[in-house]
């Protein structure tokens, strides 16, 4: 990973001069920049592998400025950088696309460790800018559709649980498909359940792999667990499963903690009262709510003009209801 073009963002000069040193040894190609005004001025002149940007600096902040190269569909790979970031901050910047936190004073093993990581998934990245091109499921030009697919390749690029809420038939787990097919884990297992399934113990024990090995859980290690339809999973299920994920049920519970779950749901399950607290920590705290149909009835007529798009539209939104 030599090649690779890294900019460092941070006001403070002897924290760009170790990155600078850091990274350099590393075989980087390291780029430094002391404000806000400097790192725009670097990113005009050439592309960047990935950026590390300070949360705190004097003229514009670290966020601001990524919301700005978010909001001008410029972001690319990201990792923030603080000395005392709080939780809210951390879900922001998450939440506007940056791939991790290097934590300050900066360790030597967390830097390289977390520099390592994000460039790892470079080439998916690369993959993602032909986004609308491989993702005809999730059709239309509406307003509503674009950002639905800007929030799908936002969320490829990092590794939380995601929560997808809609109207059954609106596009949920196929919005969870393609999270999974740009995000660096494609080719990786993705095992799929139907919560509704999930209503006794027999059916709980076969997805946990209790007392049996090879279960559910268990292949989808590395990988991804879709949960379709949550909201069809009564509470005592909920908190078996959240048990579970978090290692305290199940003798493979050491061996599933890289799952990545991509779950989907009925609207208002997190607000509902029927989310257990367990459950809700682990799986609901990014949710990406993918609008019915008659919310972006524009596209429709739009879709229409192309027979193909038409049978998209039919497969994927009554064909097969996901």
């Amino acid at each position: 990973m030599s090649d690779a073009r890294i900019l460092v963002v941070d006001d403070e000069a002897n924290i760009r001069e170790l990155l600078d040193e850091i990274l350099s040894e590393e075989g980087y190609e390291v780029t430094t920049a002391e404000d806000a005004a400097h790192a725009r001025e670097a990113r005009r002149g050439r592309d960047f592998d990935l950026t590390l940007l300070d949360i705190w600096m004097p003229d514009t902040d670290g966020i601001s400025l990524l919301k700005e190269w978010a909001d001008s569909g410029s972001l690319g790979p990201v990792v923030m950088m603080s000395g005392h970031g709080s939780v809210d901050t951390a879900v922001e910047a998450t939440r506007l696309g940056a791939l991790d936190f290097i934590e300050k004073p900066v360790s030597l093993s967390q830097l390289l460790r977390t520099v390592s990581k994000a460039l790892s998934g470079r080439q998916s990245a690369r993959s993602s800018q032909s986004l609308a091109g491989n993702s005809r499921r999730l059709v239309g030009k509406s307003q509503k559709m674009r950002e639905l697919r800007e929030k799908v390749q936002a969320a490829a690029r990092h590794e939380t649980n995601l929560l997808f809420t809609g109207e059954r038939g609106s596009g949920r787990a196929l919005a969870a498909r393609l999270v999974a097919s740009l995000s660096s884990r494609a080719g990786a297992p993705f095992e799929v359940v139907d919560c509704a399934t999930l209503r006794d113990d027999a059916a709980l024990d076969q997805l946990i792999g209790r007392g049996q090995p090879g279960g559910v859980l268990e292949r989808s290690a590395g990988g991804f667990l879709c949960l379709r339809g949550l909201d069809q999973m009564p509470p005592s299920a909920q908190v078996r499963l959240a048990e579970a994920l978090a290692g305290g049920e199940s003798s493979a519970a050491g061996e599933v903690s890289g799952v990545r779950i991509l779950a989907t749901a009925a609207p208002g399950l997190e607000r509902d009262g029927q989310f257990v607290p367990q459950l809700a920590r682990i799986v609901g705290s990014v949710v990406i709510r993918v609008p019915a149909l008659r919310d972006h009835a524009e596209d429709v007529g739009w879709c229409l003009d192309d027979d193909r798009a038409a049978l998209e539209i039919y497969r994927h939104y009554w064909g097969e209801v996901p």
